[in-house]
C-alpha cells in the first residue's frame, strides 16, 4: 500500500523554510551548470557556423590553422583547376587569404584586444554565400577600405560605418558593416589581401589559406583526392565546417570541464543541503512514520514517500534554476580564441537539452540527498516510536 502523493505536498508546504532553503541551493548549482554549457555550446556553435558544408579551406600540409601556413600563388592557380571547384562566368569560385592580428581598443573596457583581419578576394561574397553587407558597401581592390563585421563593429572603438583606423602602418577607412549570421567571420575585419600585403610589407603573392567553393558537398572528395595525387601540391584540404568544429574543441572542452568542476563543488553543498532538509523531516515526523507503519504501510512504502519527496523538492530547485538561467540565451560575450589568438564575441546558447539536463542534473541531487534519509526513516522501531506517542 502507497503512502498517498497528498501526505509529501502537505509536508513540503508545512516545512517551507527548510525546502526553500534546499531548492535554493539546487537552484543555483543548476543555475550555474546550465550556464557554463551554454556558453561552451555558444562558442561552438560560432565557430561551427562560420563554415559552409559547400566550401573547401585548403592550408599547407601539416599547417595547424591559417595563421601557421604558407601558399605560393603559383600552387592557388593549379589549385583553381582542379576537379570540383565551382565557377561562375567561366570564373572558379576561389579566395586567396591572408590573415594578420591587430589590437584595438574595446568599447566595454578601453583595453586593447587582438582582433582577426583577414585580407580576401574581391569574389569572396561570392564563395562565402551566407555573408552579405548590411551597411555600406563593400570595398574597393586596390584601396585602403575595410568591412567590418557587426560583432566587430559593437566590440571595439572607433569601428562605426565612415568612421578612419590607424594600423599597421596605414590608414584605412570603413566603407562597410557585414553580417555573417553570428559566425565567428563576425567578429572579423575584412579587406583586400594585396592591399594588406603591402601595409605589412608581407611578399606579394603569398597566402595562408584559400577557400573554394564546390559544386556540391559531394564534389569534396574528388577534390582532395585530385589534391593528393599532383605532386606539384603539398596541400591539405577540409572542409570548411570540420575545420571550424576543431578549433573549437580546445575552449570548448574546456569551459565544459571548469563548468562540471564548480557545478560539481556546488552540487555537494547542494546535496548536504537536501540531506540535512529531509533528516530534519525524518526527525520531526518520527511518530507519523511510525503511526503509518502501524496501520499497514511497508517500510518500501516509507522509503518511497520521502525519495518521491526529496525528488519534488529537487524538481523545484531545478525548475528555478533553469528559469533564472534562462535570460542568458543570446547575450553576447567574448573571449580569446587560442587557435587564432584574437577576440571572439559570441553568444550564450541556452537550448531545451541543456534545461533538460540541468533538470536531470537536480533530481540526481534530489535522489543522492533523499535516499539515507528514507531508508533512516523506514528502519526506525516502530514500537519504540509509538510508546513516544
Amino acid at each position: 500500500m502507497a503512502i498517498p502523493i497528498t501526505y509529501n505536498l502537505r509536508s513540503v508546504r508545512a516545512r517551507w523554510v527548510s525546502t526553500i532553503v534546499a531548492v535554493l541551493g539546487i537552484a543555483g548549482t543548476v543555475g550555474v551548470f546550465i550556464a557554463m554549457l551554454a556558453l561552451a555550446r555558444g562558442f561552438h556553435a560560432t565557430l561551427v557556423s562560420s563554415g559552409s558544408p559547400d566550401n573547401v579551406i585548403i592550408r599547407r600540409a601539416g599547417a595547424t590553422g591559417e595563421i601557421d601556413s604558407t601558399m605560393a600563388l603559383d600552387q592557388v592557380r593549379v589549385i583553381q583547376d582542379e576537379p570540383g571547384i565551382a565557377h561562375e562566368n567561366g570564373q572558379p569560385l576561389i579566395s586567396p587569404e591572408v590573415v594578420v592580428i591587430a589590437a584595438f581598443p574595446l568599447k566595454s573596457t578601453g583595453t586593447d584586444a587582438n582582433a582577426q583581419v583577414r585580407g580576401v578576394s574581391a569574389d569572396v561574397l561570392k564563395v562565402r554565400t551566407n555573408i552579405h553587407i548590411s551597411q555600406g558597401r563593400f570595398f574597393q581592390p586596390g584601396l585602403a577600405e575595410l568591412v567590418v563585421g557587426k560583432n566587430a563593429e559593437s566590440s571595439y572603438s572607433g569601428f562605426n560605418l565612415g568612421d578612419t583606423v590607424r594600423f599597421g602602418g596605414g590608414t584605412w577607412k570603413i566603407v562597410g558593416v557585414f553580417d555573417a549570421g553570428g559566425s565567428a567571420f563576425d567578429s572579423e575585419i575584412w579587406c583586400d589581401s594585396r592591399v594588406l600585403d603591402q601595409i605589412y610589407k608581407r611578399p606579394e603573392n603569398i597566402f595562408q589559406s584559400l577557400t573554394v567553393r564546390l559544386t556540391s558537398p559531394a564534389a569534396f572528395t574528388q577534390l582532395k583526392d585530385a589534391l593528393s595525387a599532383d605532386p606539384r601540391l603539398t596541400v591539405q584540404a577540409d572542409r570548411e565546417i570540420d575545420y571550424y568544429a576543431k578549433q573549437s574543441q580546445l575552449l570548448t572542452t574546456l569551459i565544459t570541464v571548469l563548468g562540471s568542476i564548480v557545478a560539481l563543488i556546488m552540487g555537494i553543498g547542494a546535496v548536504f543541503g537536501a540531506l540535512n532538509t529531509m533528516y530534519s523531516a525524518v526527525s520531526e515526523r518520527s511518530r507519523e512514520i511510525a503511526t503509518m507503519r502501524a496501520i499497514g504501510f511497508g517500510s518500501g512504502s516509507v522509503i518511497l514517500s520521502f525519495v518521491f519527496e526529496a525528488l519534488l523538492i529537487a524538481f523545484i530547485g531545478g525548475v528555478v534554476g533553469c528559469i533564472v538561467v534562462l535570460p542568458l540565451n543570446g547575450v553576447t560575450t567574448g573571449t580569446l580564441n587560442w587557435q587564432t589568438f584574437s577576440h571572439l564575441a559570441f553568444a550564450f546558447r541556452v537550448t531545451p537539452l541543456l534545461l533538460g539536463i540541468g533538470i536531470l542534473f537536480a533530481l540526481v541531487m534530489g535522489l543522492i540527498g533523499g535516499v539515507p534519509p528514507a531508508i533512516r526513516a523506514a528502519r526506525r522501531p516502530v514500537a519504540i516510536a509509538l510508546r513516544e506517542l
